[in-house]
């Protein structure tokens, strides 16, 4: 155990980096007014005096030695006279450079700035030019630029490659103008081994053998569109096909899986026909294929045409995958199919305006499955995105939805819950009140005006603006173009048989007391929205939408009738019931709907952690849950009790809070059973298996023992054990394994071919909570037998399922560069912040300060800002929290007869 330093002065030096980081983030996330979309007045590093109009590349690959030689011709538009082109290029070599045929410019490569400058000895006229560039990129271990993916099959280990460009690597693979704005179209021609197959973002135009070993591809030139979306992929490949409405969808994988795509298949094909009508606008390429990658990345990618995935988020093999795979694979699938028209057909001008992109993607996606499979009930089992977004932006490093992006690295960083998860909430929510026609409308016309070009959020909130006739800048502005929460401070008060209700808008914020308690909203500037606000009585026929700003008081039924706020869940902002309000609501749980419920208990832990009331009032909300409540209810209280657990790692108040918990989840496992009679695709599979974890994790003996029984039967017997019990007794048997345990794990994941499969036991044995083995799975990562695309995910879970902190802590620091060299930038900028938000105590964030590769950028310094806050806000809550509820424990079980 690392010695630390007293409480108070942790968190003290605590809170002194947080204010010295502070500025950092208010630097790089002001809000700012925005204008229509105008490309000379773009954000971005690179000059405007000259852009690129076509691409022509030609790629060489060599797979075995991972280097690719290249050549492109870049048909340019110089703006004005210029002796200077500067486009950007990192980690190649630029051979030879010539213009218009004849001038032969001076090469000069920065790799601080990313950037190649050619500089000629004459300006260069305004008016159309060419230029030709020989280079030499290499194929990257790591998912930037192109990369390479080693995957085992029943016939040896096997390599492909494929693309990753987005925010800014498509200058890892070829010399360009790498930033959204410079919009071009790409013409491309591969040379690969005669065994492969290449897919690009268009279909395949001539193929010809260049030698036994090899062919040249050349794919039919694309439309507009940015660098980031290209993609180019190649392999022992196979693809799968259907025809939707005159466009070719496929599904390419590795051979033998082509099959496992076939639910992806028919799923893309209803999406394409339900968003040509959504959008108002047909898919305008000839081709749309969904590319599975067994490793390089952990997610997908919209490349326009050529979506790419990581396979297990793509693929369906009933033998090893739960039937509700099924949901997530849809879920990703609409989400980057929605991309092809948000981000890819209308792109944002400049990385500050990405919620366009992701925003809409990830509303989009809940739309699609709300509309093919309603039993789903998208929106209350997805409640906890909306609670992310809530959760970071209620903290002093929260950004705006539209954020100042200063470069490549902040561009990074601008992937997270604020713009993703706040930009699906808010939106969600506008479409709400002004209603889905109006809105539909309002984005076609949208897309129909700057199609195939760049736009602002400026020029979205223009055209819903002309569909509905509504103020949607004004309302929208006081969202997006600022951080934060709203809070509904909510009162009503008797007069006569009647009863009046007051609204109070305020901010809402979670900022660590440095006394622990206080006012946590010191120190945030104040805020104020436009805030639709749907209230009415529990149970009643009658709801009312109004548009809060400040103040409002309003007539609300008769005398204690119980009045919710924000009925449905739909709006984004906490609230905060007077006394008697909450008791009335509290008694009237029941009878509300499922959502509404939720959202109770959701506002109420956030009060928690906000310090506005004691965890004690929503221990005492658990005890109001039925045992036969939705999953999503359910879910809310099993996420609570695996923070407070977590806190608690080393704490005399943990058993108490275990056994607690064992007692509060056992009625409801046991109203499920190891093996129930519901749909394996309903929602009590899913909870049963989240029951499962979490009573292994409390310590449940029965639950562990019987995980135990039924993994060595597995052993034996692969059918014996359901697809849908896999993730979470492997789960149980790899937190409490001892060495043999260890090791059966370890050799089913070493025997598996299929992605998901590897995937379940690897991070069963990361599990691991005995500390010599925990040791045995870091030594793991630094050989080739993890996927790369796995190696940060392993160290975390031995950090955080495992944990074991410290010897993770300590691992990476021993081993920094090897890992660097493994995993690339986002290791440095990204992973070891986030790997220290495992620790709850002001001694690590301090060290975490004074590693410096974790801040050598700019954007490594906001996730650091980040880290430190949330270790904060982790210690802050600890110190008030757990020792309240190990007190309200203790006095339930003592009042027990």
């Amino acid at each position: 155990m690392r010695p630390l330093t007293s409480k108070s002065a942790a968190l003290a030096r605590l809170f002194g980096a947080i204010a010295g980081l502070f500025w950092l983030v208010l630097l790089s996330s002001a809000a700012h007014a925005e204008a229509a979309y105008s490309f000379d007045v773009t954000p971005g590093r690179l000059p405007k005096t000259v852009a690129p109009v076509n691409y022509t590349i030609e790629l060489m690959p060599d797979v075995k030695e991972l280097t690719v030689a290249g050549n492109e011709v870049i048909d340019i538009e110089v703006r004005e006279p210029t002796a200077k082109l500067v486009l950007n290029a990192v980690s190649m070599t630029l051979s030879e450079a010539i213009v218009d045929d004849k001038a032969h410019p001076e090469i000069s490569l920065d790799a601080a700035s990313e950037t190649a400058t050619l500089t000629l000895r004459e300006p260069l006229a305004a008016g159309a030019h060419r230029l030709r560039i020989i280079f030499a990129a290499k194929i990257n271990s790591f998912a930037r630029g192109l990369y390479y993916a080693d995957y085992p099959t029943a016939h040896g280990t096997r390599r492909m490659i494929s693309s990753h460009l987005e925010p800014s690597d498509a200058r890892r693979i070829f010399p360009c103008w790498d930033e959204p704005a410079f919009k071009a179209t790409f013409t491309l021609t591969v040379t690969v081994p005669a065994n492969f197959l290449a897919v690009g973002n268009m279909p395949i135009m001539r193929e010809e053998a260049v030698s036994a070993s090899q062919r040249r591809v050349s794919f039919a030139p694309t439309p507009k569109m940015s660098s980031y979306l290209f993609v180019f992929t190649t392999g022992e490949l196979e693809r799968i096909t259907a025809n939707a409405g005159g466009v070719t969808v496929g599904v390419v994988t590795t051979s033998g899986k082509s099959e496992q795509g076939r639910f992806a298949l028919e799923s893309a094909v209803k999406l394409l026909a339900f968003y040509n009508d959504y959008f108002g606008i047909p898919y305008p390429l000839p081709k749309l294929d969904l590319i599975a990658v067994p490793g390089g990345f952990g997610g997908a990618m919209e490349n326009w045409g050529g979506i790419t995935f990581f396979e297990s988020r793509l693929l369906f093999d009933p033998t090893t995958s739960a039937d509700s795979a099924r949901r997530g694979i849809f879920s990703i699938l609409a989400h980057e199919m929605a991309h092809q028209w948000f981000g890819d057909l209308v792109t944002m001008g400049w990385w500050d305006n990405l919620w366009l992109n992701e925003g809409f993607a990830s509303w989009m996606q809940e739309r699609a499955a709300e509309h093919f499979y309603p039993q789903w009930k998208t929106w209350l089992n997805g409640y906890g995105q909306k609670q992310l977004a809530m959760a970071l932006d209620a903290r002093r490093t929260s950004h705006p939805i539209q954020q100042r992006v200063n470069d490549e690295s902040e561009a990074m960083t601008a992937f997270d819950g604020i713009t993703y998860n706040k930009g699906q909430a808010f939106i969600r929510m506008l479409e709400n009140y002004l209603g889905e026609n109006a809105f539909r409308d309002g984005l076609r016309r949208y897309m129909a005006a700057h199609a195939f070009g760049n736009a602002t959020t400026a020029d979205l909130w223009q055209a819903l603006q002309d569909a509905t006739g509504k103020p949607v800048a004004s309302i929208a502005a006081s969202f997006t173009e600022q951080d934060g929460v709203p809070l509904v401070v909510a009162e009503t008060r008797c007069a006569g048989k009647s009863q009046r209700l007051t609204l109070q808008q305020e901010r809402f914020a979670i900022v660590p007391a440095r006394s622990g308690g206080g006012n946590n909203e010191a120190g945030l500037p104040p805020r104020s929205w436009q805030l639709p606000v749907r209230l009415g009585v529990v149970g009643g026929a009658d709801a009312e939408t109004i548009l809060l700003n400040g103040t409002a008081e309003l007539a609300a039924g008769a005398c204690a009738a119980p009045i919710k706020v924000n009925l449905g869940d739909i709006g984004y902002y906490r609230v905060d019931y007077g006394p008697n309000d909450r008791a009335a609501l509290v008694k009237a749980l029941p009878a509300m709907t499922p959502e509404d419920r939720l959202n109770v208990l959701a506002d109420s832990w956030a009060l928690v952690q906000a310090g506005r009331t004691d965890a004690p009032s929503y221990l005492a909300l658990i005890g109001k849950i039925a045992p036969n409540d939705q999953r999503a209810v359910w879910d809310q209280v099993i996420g609570v009790l695996g923070h407070l657990n977590r806190l608690s790692r080393d704490r005399s108040e943990r058993a108490g809070l275990q056994a607690y918990v064992r007692a509060t989840l056992r009625p409801v496992f046991d109203r499920l059973g190891w093996d129930g009679a519901s749909a394996p695709d309903d929602d009590d599979a899913l909870l049963r298996a989240s029951l499962i974890r979490t009573l292994g994790d409390f310590g449940d003996d029965d639950i562990i023992a019987e995980a135990k029984r039924r993994f060595d039967r597995f052993r034996q017997d692969p059918n014996s054990l359901s697809p849908a019990l896999r993730d979470p007794v492997m789960h149980v048997v790899g937190t409490s394994a001892d060495k043999p345990t260890y090791e059966a794990l370890l050799s089913l994941a070493r025997k598996a071919t299929a992605t998901n499969e590897r995937l379940r036991y690897y991070f069963a044995v990361a599990s691991a909570r005995d500390p010599v083995l925990a040791r045995d799975t870091l030594a793991l990562t630094l050989a080739d037998e993890l996927p790369n695309t796995i190696v940060g995910g392993v160290i975390s879970t031995v950090a955080s399922t495992g944990e074991q902190p410290e010897l993770a802590w300590d691992f990476v620091q021993k081993h920094y560069d090897a890992l660097l060299a493994k995993l690339g930038p986002s290791f440095r900028d990204a992973f070891i912040a986030n790997l220290m938000t495992n620790f709850n105590d002001g001694a690590h964030a301090a060290e975490l300060l004074q590693f410096a590769p974790a801040q050598s950028t700019s954007g490594g310094k906001v996730m650091t800002a980040r880290a430190v806050e949330t270790i904060a806000i982790a210690a802050d809550l600890k110190s008030r929290a757990l020792p309240a509820v190990d007190a309200w424990i203790k006095q339930q079980t003592s009042a027990r007869p």
